[in-house]
């Protein structure tokens, strides 16, 4: 008599709820002592499998292709005999930490690196590794949710810039977050290219040539980095919509913070000090500038090329030598609600509410062809040269463009401007 559909049906689903109830198979450990291969321990190693590796010098270029956790134990060196990449990861789900990871090869145009993450390897860790002499240090790739944090990064410190690789290259990436890394000795400490709604926080950036080369990313949050002794500091390029808040950019040696051609960005409590352009900033609107502290840099704010159309209150100019270089054919107005502090303010409060009875004007004729004519900046002291600011003052038809702030402010919102004083770049002053 043939068998019920509805029984065998009703079988089935039992038979496949015990199979459920089933307790899942415990992750193996794997362990790699000194002499063994870290690969082969890999190689035999399942999705969800653990590869603890002892402390040893192992010289080996890695591959790891399927889901599992590489840990090292007292801090295992992994070297890669100055070939290839020393670990190239090509699946989803791997997690990489406690490793010393060290001696890429050399070859820029096949991008190798400490670590690479692989187009479509998601979701990976990079957790607390020595990144050292590789040329680029860790390249992620297509890859989406990756976490890279505590890892310190160094490059080929010997090769000239031009030929080192970056600390942390990302490329085509979403969701990442990148948080209290120690990148230096490398091209750029960050580069960041078409890498969107990621998070950059608590990282140390210098001795680079920028510490971060980022352009075309969107949504992106940059929060309590310290970045100094570069180049560049932080360089956001063709970008929209970044938090940039709570940074430390100084003693770089061409700008603190780069803002070009970029857009409704909020740019916000960061100290921008000793660099020898504070902010350099070119074709930017819509953007917000609030509470920063711009202080001690040659130029405190370059500002030109349609650069308009932002909001700027309630941010300290202290001591730059000077305060804003403006290149533009109208005034530019800052400060219309709230107004910003400039040391060199020399107007009066007769009222006492805080605000100067009168608006402050960056720069005047003077400072105009002192641009033009770099020469000149040995009259700048002489009778005459005073004499031609208090002509420009008196007849309009003279007066150059500037930034203008009707509201300044008679005291500085940051009390511990002093303590960023004297942070320059070495021979730069």
């Amino acid at each position: 008599m043939p068998f019920p559909l509805h029984r065998a049906l009703r079988a089935l689903a039992l038979l496949l709820c015990a199979l459920a109830a089933l307790p899942a198979a415990a992750a193996t450990v794997w362990t790699v002592r000194p002499g063994e291969s870290i690969q082969a321990a890999i190689d035999a190693a399942t999705a969800g499998d653990t590869v603890e590796v002892q402390r040893a010098r192992y010289v080996e270029n890695l591959r790891i292709e399927k889901p599992l956790t590489l840990r090292g134990v007292d801090r295992p060196t992994i070297s890669g005999g100055l070939k290839g990449d020393v670990i190239r990861v090509t699946a989803e789900d791997v997690t990489i930490e406690g490793l010393i990871v060290s001696d890429s090869g050399d070859s820029l145009r096949e991008q190798n690196s400490g670590i690479y993450i692989w187009p479509g390897s998601h979701r990976a860790v990079i957790r607390n590794c020595d990144i050292t002499y590789s040329l680029f240090g860790l390249w992620i790739e297509q890859a989406n949710d990756v976490l890279v944090e505590g890892n310190l990064i160094t490059g080929k410190r010997e090769y000239r810039s031009p030929m080192r690789g970056n600390g942390i290259q990302l490329y085509n990436t979403r969701r990442a977050q990148v948080i209290g890394n120690n990148v230096s000795f490398v091209r750029d400490a960050l580069y960041v290219d078409v890498s969107h709604d990621a998070v950059f926080r608590g990282n140390r950036l210098h001795h680079s040539r920028y510490g971060t080369h980022y352009m075309n990313s969107y949504r992106n949050l940059w929060e309590d980095n310290d970045v100094w002794m570069n180049r560049g500091g932080l360089a956001l390029m063709e970008v929209r919509d970044q938090v940039v808040r709570n940074n430390r950019v100084w003693a770089n040696s061409d700008h603190g913070i780069m803002l070009r051609t970029i857009q409704d960005a909020v740019v916000e409590d960061n100290i921008v000090a000793g660099n020898a352009r504070g902010f350099f900033i070119y074709d930017a609107e819509y953007n917000v500038l609030r509470g920063n502290l711009i202080t001690d840099n040659i130029v405190g704010v370059h500002l030109w090329a349609g650069s308009k159309n932002n909001e700027v209150e309630m941010n300290d100019f202290v001591g730059n030598r000077e305060q804003v270089r403006y290149v533009g054919a109208r005034d530019m107005v800052w400060g219309e609600a709230q107004g910003n502090h400039w040391s060199n303010y020399l107007g009066w409060d007769r009222n006492g509410d805080g605000t100067g009875d009168v608006p402050y004007e960056a720069n005047d004729m003077v400072d105009r062809l002192s641009w033009r004519h770099p020469l000149m900046k040995l009259l700048l002291a002489s009778p005459a040269i005073q004499t031609l600011r208090l002509v420009g003052q008196q007849f309009p038809l003279l007066r150059a463009p500037s930034v203008v702030d009707p509201n300044p402010r008679m005291q500085p919102k940051h009390d511990n401007w002093r303590d960023w004083r004297g942070k320059h770049y070495p021979g730069s002053r």
